[in-house]
């Protein structure tokens, strides 16, 4: 009998446990296995690793990474397919399976639980319609992560990767790279899954840094400061920032950019980290006193 192709596999699973494949959780099964060996050689998964994957699916990528890893913890919010999973990877002595909403998840709790306190390697085919909440969720547990290895919507992918001055670059774009350095390994063809979604894929590797990009005083205010220049895309960065909930005047907005060199009239895309910073610095100081003044 001939050797069965990837997508083959797929359909003959699906067919044989009467799957219905689910639009409310995203589901597109990879059916190429040159991504598969993309997403395998980009994560350099070895016999020391830790695996947290996300969405194992019908587990053709989870079976590849149990033969590479030393464990595997695979989390799949389809209750039906961890039935299957159980069933078909049986023989796999090093994973364990939850069936669980990953933004439900304590992912903390279960990281301790399976890997004690060893960091671990993410790998994962997100659904596209939650990809920035799960990214931004693991990157809170980010000192148990070593990297994170994705398969996302390209344009997704284009806009964490971007650089300060074009469209796709954005608040994602800041807050993935303040925390890591992105790279996008290679781009998926639609026709590399089933069903084939309307749009191309592409797998990024996030490799989370030992300290932020830029350092700041308070992190928090720093991406209030971000999220405030985001606000109002359309509008320079002067009345983007005057119309956030910083709550400072314009003029005094106005002031602290010339200061520090920042033109009042660009727009919040064209700054780099670091000028987001010196701002996040330099409007913290002045609400401080401020405040001092106020409340003497």
């Amino acid at each position: 009998m001939k050797n069965q192709t990837l997508e083959e596999i797929t359909k003959n699973t699906i067919k044989k446990y009467n799957i219905k494949i689910s639009k409310k959780f995203g589901q597109n099964f990879l059916i190429d296995d040159r991504a598969l060996d993309d997403i395998l050689y980009a994560a350099q998964i070895n016999k020391d690793d830790y695996v947290l994957e996300i969405g194992p699916g019908l587990g053709t990528l989870t079976k590849l990474l149990c033969d590479n890893a030393k464990h595997v913890l695979a989390v799949e919010i389809d209750k039906y397919l961890v039935d299957i999973l159980r069933i078909n990877l049986s023989d796999c002595g090093n994973l364990g399976l939850l069936n669980e909403d990953i933004l439900r998840l304590d992912i903390k709790k279960a990281l301790k639980e399976n890997f004690g306190e060893r960091k671990c390697k993410i790998v994962a085919n997100l659904p596209y319609y939650i990809t920035s909440p799960i990214i931004m969720r693991l990157i809170e547990e980010r000192r148990s992560i070593d990297s994170m290895t994705l398969m996302v919507q390209k344009e997704v992918a284009q806009r964490i990767a971007a650089s300060p001055g074009g469209k796709e670059f954005g608040i994602l774009s800041v807050a993935v790279q303040f925390y890591s350095i992105p790279e996008i390994v290679t781009v998926v063809s639609a026709r590399s899954f089933y069903p084939r979604p309307e749009v191309d894929s592409a797998v990024i590797k996030l490799t989370i840094r030992d300290k932020p990009m830029v350092i700041t005083d308070d992190e928090a205010f720093f991406f209030r400061v971000v999220r405030g220049a985001f606000s109002q895309r359309r509008k320079t960065l002067l009345n983007s920032l005057y119309g956030s909930d910083l709550r400072i005047e314009k003029s005094s907005l106005e002031k602290i950019l010339k200061n520090i060199g920042i033109d009042p009239k660009r727009r919040a895309e064209t700054l780099t980290l670091e000028e987001f910073a010196l701002i996040s610095k330099e409007t913290g100081l002045f609400i401080k006193k401020q405040s001092t003044i106020d409340h003497p």
